[in-house]
């Protein structure tokens, strides 16, 4: 397969389906986009205008944005006839993606790949319903996937070989970083990271131990700095010294198993979510969801531009 100019298929326009578009249009690719809406074109037309300074920003030939390199489709099988990637980003529910991938398949070219960005349902369980699930592969990313370079393979027993090779080429190609799960469980990997760390912020609110701000404060003035650069493995062996993540864990192994036991077990009763969107009133201080979502995007564009430029 052609790694440098394909025809790719989104389905489904929303926040997921339209920043995979971008990414993809600002890569060099075609896009063909169904989204059962009638509004799909203006949806994703909108979100293009929105994000094109910032991916221009990030160097990326945004002229691809315009006809005719994008193509809003009437039907899922018009959208990915011709198609060599598929690209789908549907809600979130076995029994829609299970159709769509019956009403699709018959359109398929024999070498496409069909990628989810399915971020907890298992793949098993999406290829039930296919008469040949070879060429499905689970390829989730983080939102918003324009900017944020995480993708998380997964491909099964079913699965051809080439497909997560190829996938993985077609991914690291338009500047994602790809890890690859070699076995199946609920949520992927960075998800599960993201549920872990969420709990204990949970936790610490409901306890009374700080706001819904500080514990927020707490993360991207802290720890998330770090993670940034690098996971907690490789942290915690510098934060051995010379030692290493051996000598670390020589010196805090029995504070780590007192934290861990202390750890909590929250449940997002409707009291917990009032007071964490109670502290997140106070937090928000009156901005829209807008501005949240542009301060975001433009600090995610400062941290990127720099580390771009220390890694190069």
């Amino acid at each position: 397969m052609d790694q440098t100019k394909q025809t790719v298929a989104v389905i489904g326009a929303g926040l997921i389906g339209c920043s995979w578009s971008a990414l993809f249009l600002a890569s060099g690719h075609a896009v063909r986009l169904y989204d059962p809406r009638t509004e799909a074109g203006d949806i994703a037309r909108a979100f293009l205008a929105e994000v094109r300074p910032t991916l221009t920003a990030l160097g990326y030939d945004c002229s691809g944005f315009d006809a005719p390199a994008l193509t809003i489709c009437a039907t899922s099988q018009e959208a990915v006839t011709g198609a060599e990637i598929i690209m789908e980003s549907i809600p979130e529910r076995l029994d829609l993606k299970q159709t769509l991938y019956a009403e699709i398949e018959p359109a398929l070219l024999p070498h496409a790949i069909v990628a989810t960005s399915s971020s907890g349902l298992k793949l098993s369980d999406l290829q039930a319903l296919m008469t040949d699930p070879a060429r499905l592969v689970i390829a989730h990313p983080f939102n918003p996937p324009h900017l944020i370079p995480l993708v998380e393979l997964y491909g099964n027993d079913r699965t051809a070989p080439d497909v997560v090779p190829i996938a993985r080429a077609f991914f690291e190609g338009c500047g994602k970083v790809c890890i690859e799960l070699k076995k199946e469980v609920p949520a992927h990997v960075a998800n599960r990271l993201q549920a872990a760390l969420w709990r204990e912020a949970i936790h610490l609110v409901a306890e009374g131990v700080a706001t819904v701000e500080d514990v927020d404060k707490a993360v991207w003035a802290g720890p998330g700095l770090r993670w940034a650069v690098m996971g907690p493995h490789m942290l915690l062996n510098l934060g051995g010294g010379e030692g290493g993540l051996r000598a670390y864990v020589n010196q805090f192994a029995d504070s780590y198993a007192a934290w861990w036991d202390d750890l909590g077990h929250p449940a997002l009763t409707s009291d917990t979510v009032a007071a964490l969107t109670d502290g997140l009133t106070q937090e928000i201080n009156g901005r829209d969801y807008a501005t949240l979502r542009a301060t975001r995007d433009t600090q995610l564009l400062s941290v990127l531009t720099a580390l771009r430029a220390a890694r190069a």
